[in-house]
């Protein structure tokens, strides 16, 4: 039982290719109810992790590299048919990007990363997925509702901004304290 959040995990990597196909094919109900799937697997996961104490260290990597790679993948698909605006989707990838590459050279220089995603994490991650969801349900309704989606692209910038600089700080600040590991 303990190994269902990294089941779900797994499947939520395994919609990946089917949302960015149903997108690609201009069947945006499909990727749409994909995708939702996907997103409600990510709070699953993560609350029968906590609640019932299913952590592993292989679900500490799995879930947040199933999210980033849930998330680009949309985002660059979803600017490439020029259902987003390509600078939203510039902001979303450069923030992990960077969060992927800051972790990497932490582990590298100094052992391993120890937190939990920050509450301007999730409260970015929740804007990324609501705004794609939305984007993806305007495309498949055709409701003129671009206006309410480009104020709500400019939240997403903004939260993505503050959770990457929160992000980059936290390293900073750890790097900054921690003793050298790797010579």
């Amino acid at each position: 039982m303990r190994h269902i959040p990294n089941l779900i995990c797994l499947i939520r990597l395994a919609l990946i290719w089917p949302v960015a196909s149903a997108l690609h094919a201009g069947r945006y109900e499909v990727a749409l109810a994909l995708f939702v799937v996907a997103a409600v697997s990510d709070g699953l996961d993560g609350f029968l992790a906590k609640r019932f104490n299913w952590v592993s260290e292989l679900g500490k990597v799995l879930d947040p590299a199933a999210d980033k790679l849930l998330l680009v993948v949309v985002f660059v698909e979803s600017a490439w048919l020029a259902l987003v605006p390509w600078w939203v989707t510039a902001a979303a990838v450069a923030r992990d990007v960077m969060i992927a590459l800051g972790a990497l050279i932490y582990r590298l220089w100094f052992g391993p990363l120890r937190g939990r995603p920050t509450l301007i994490s999730k409260i970015n991650t929740a804007t990324q997925l609501l705004y794609l969801a939305g984007v993806m349900f305007v495309a498949a309704s055709r409701l003129p509702l671009g206006g309410e989606l480009s104020a709500f692209a400019y939240i997403v910038v903004v939260t993505t901004a503050l959770s990457g600089l929160d992000y980059l700080v936290t390293f900073t600040r750890r790097a900054w304290t921690a003793p050298n590991q790797a010579s």
